[in-house]
């Protein structure tokens, strides 16, 4: 990472956690391996690579359309990555939606809802990081039913998940980078270092499929792009 791009990751860091951040919190450029996925869908219809789940998923004017038909669940597309640390790269418009999920799960991982282990949540006014495997175990979610628990629950969860303020312009194309090496995720947007997390789910052994869940109509993503990393 060149110097000024290192310099905003720290001054980032510094605003969101309320601390003084120092060049060692922030994390190095992940190297990028093996490709594991890509699709620019230049083809007419959605890959079979992709799983729609509550669709629906179309290719439009060149890009994938994921919009939420159903009330009980957001509209997702996934395709399977099979790797521990990756780097995962997209163009996206959150169009109509009110926001997008960018999610690593574990199919295999039955301790937590749903198998998922981290995401990245964009919406108009932030993005959120969230190490999901710790904040969304069954023990918790079980915890959060007892209204006199909400402490505990509050200090067991702290530190799992982080709010970046940052205005998204719903009918603008973005570039988004996700970085996942160890137990340390870091995002990028249009190439500038925007903020990371780290928290010891992220670091779990296996992310096994990547999903966008897309609440609300017309999101779109173009370049998808999943890299092993090194």
């Amino acid at each position: 990472m060149h110097a000024p791009a290192r310099f905003i990751a720290v001054l980032v860091f510094a605003l969101v956690s309320g601390r003084v951040a120092t060049a060692e919190d922030a994390p190095a450029p992940a190297r990028k391996g093996a490709l594991l996925f890509s699709d620019d869908f230049s083809a007419p219809a959605v890959g079979k690579a992709w799983r729609a789940q509550w669709p629906a998923l179309a290719v439009v004017d060149g890009a994938l359309n994921i919009s939420q038909e159903k009330p009980q669940h957001s509209a997702v597309g996934m395709t399977a990555v099979g790797a521990k640390d990756v780097v995962i790269e997209f163009k996206f418009k959150l169009g109509a939606s009110t926001g997008i999920n960018a999610v690593c799960n574990d199919s295999g991982f039955k301790e937590g809802h749903g198998g998922h282990i981290c995401r990245v949540s964009l919406s108009p006014r932030q993005i959120f990081l969230a190490d999901d495997k710790e904040r969304l175990s069954h023990e918790i979610e079980e915890m959060k039913k007892d209204p006199a628990r909400k402490a505990e629950v509050a200090k067991l969860v702290a530190g799992r998940g982080k709010s970046i303020p940052m205005k998204l312009d719903p009918q603008r194309w973005y570039q988004m980078s996700i970085e996942i090496v160890g137990d340390v995720m870091s995002v990028s947007v249009d190439g500038k270092a925007v903020g990371f997390l780290k928290s010891s789910g992220i670091a779990h052994p296996m992310k096994s499929d990547f999903y966008f869940a897309v609440s609300g109509k017309d999101a779109l993503f173009d370049d998808v792009k999943i890299w092993e990393a090194k």
